[in-house]
């Protein structure tokens, strides 16, 4: 049985033209039209696929081209087989050991 409990989750997207085409541009008008363009792909993903009120967005990444998402392990399953989506992680903190 998958539990109801939310925890972090990482969703990596398929590269596309449009997310190449943008992060090739080295200005600050270039990085806020990719800022745009993967803030709007990331939440038609989630919009698409979940229940609204049901996740949490907390981090957008750039250079991988996904997101950081706080959702329940059978929506990371609903996220998985989601269109445009390539993998879904699970995030797993490793204690570094002291110095």
């Amino acid at each position: 049985m998958a539990s109801s409990s939310k925890e972090l989750y990482y969703v990596f997207l398929k590269r596309d033209s449009e997310y190449e085409r943008l992060k090739d541009i080295r200005t600050k008008k270039g990085e806020e039209e990719l800022d745009r363009y993967l803030e709007k792909k990331h939440e038609e993903i989630l919009e698409s696929n979940l229940e609204p009120g049901s996740y949490k967005r907390t981090v957008s990444l750039v250079v991988v081209h996904g997101f950081g998402v706080e959702i329940t392990e059978h929506q990371a399953e609903v996220l998985r087989s989601a269109d445009g989506v390539y993998t879904v992680e699970k995030n797993e903190e490793i204690k570094l050991a002291s110095s």
